[in-house]
């Protein structure tokens, strides 16, 4: 039994993935625990990730209400990155904000659970497309920082979801795509738009036609034939055999967590 604050699980890109759990400072390898009975149990208490201060109720994945409110990486334009307000002076944070949003940036294509187009920091991949549960990704354009990455994939969400259907990812592998087919596809339909932005921003956005396909495979056993959702809101105590971990989503023969969501819970981890 190991107690601890969580965090999301950390990732290492192999056949299959490699998933740690993250309590605290102890990182335990979870791949070999697949096809046992597993438990976590949550102590009712709550750290923001953060500031690390107890609280009654986490935000955005982990963070006290005071720090989504003063902090830059809980901002809109985090998610909206379109929105980017640095220039008018009013970011909440310049100078994490030239560490993390004034570096470079991909638009890049996945398979999670069909086509998407989405955007990453160039230190996020593969981790990005390992946590959206994708079994294929593919850069296409790189960018000088994320609001510029954001204004192409603002552009794309015209032809491409930006979104993962999660129930849909866990009930298996989608089906392979020929994702530099669909690179070709996209920059032939909205070329006038994309040359548009490289007009805007001359040398700092750059199409990307080169790239490989990352092929990613999950250690799983088996795939849920129904997705039923566990929550440590609802109940304290989770637990069943392990029967795969894609995303940051366990699966058990009880249902699936999705372990991101509850950054900053207090978990015991034990095994049968």
């Amino acid at each position: 039994m190991i107690e601890g604050n969580l965090r999301k699980m950390a990732v290492s890109l192999a056949e299959p993935v490699r998933y740690q759990l993250c309590l605290d400072e102890e990182r335990l390898e979870l791949n070999p625990y697949l096809g046992q009975r597993i438990h976590l149990q949550h102590t009712g208490e709550i750290f923001c990730v953060a500031c690390g201060r107890k609280t009654k109720k986490s935000f955005s994945q982990g963070y006290c209400y005071p720090c989504t409110q003063k902090l830059a990486q809980c901002d809109i334009c985090i998610v909206r990155p379109e929105k980017c307000h640095f220039a008018a002076g009013t970011c909440r944070e310049p100078d994490w904000a030239q560490q993390h949003c004034f570096i470079p940036h991909y638009v890049y294509l996945a398979n999670s659970s069909g086509l998407k187009v989405g955007i990453t920091r160039g230190s996020q991949i593969p981790t990005r497309w390992i946590d959206q549960g994708a079994t294929q990704a593919l850069p296409i354009f790189r960018a000088s920082s994320r609001f510029k990455v954001g204004m192409l994939e603002e552009l794309l969400k015209k032809q491409v979801a930006d979104k993962t259907d999660w129930r849909k990812m866990l009930k298996g592998d989608a089906l392979a795509l020929d994702l530099p087919a669909c690179r070709d596809r996209i920059f032939e339909q909205s070329g006038m738009e994309i040359d548009a932005l490289l007009a805007q921003f001359p040398g700092e956005i750059e199409p990307l036609r080169a790239e490989a396909v990352t092929t990613i495979t999950y250690p799983v056993n088996e795939y849920p034939h129904k997705v039923s959702s566990l929550d440590f809101d609802k109940t304290a105590e989770v637990s069943g055999v392990l029967q795969g971990i894609k995303g940051q989503y366990l699966m058990l023969d009880t249902g699936v967590i999705n372990l991101r969501k509850f950054g900053g819970y207090r978990l015991r981890f034990g095994t049968e």
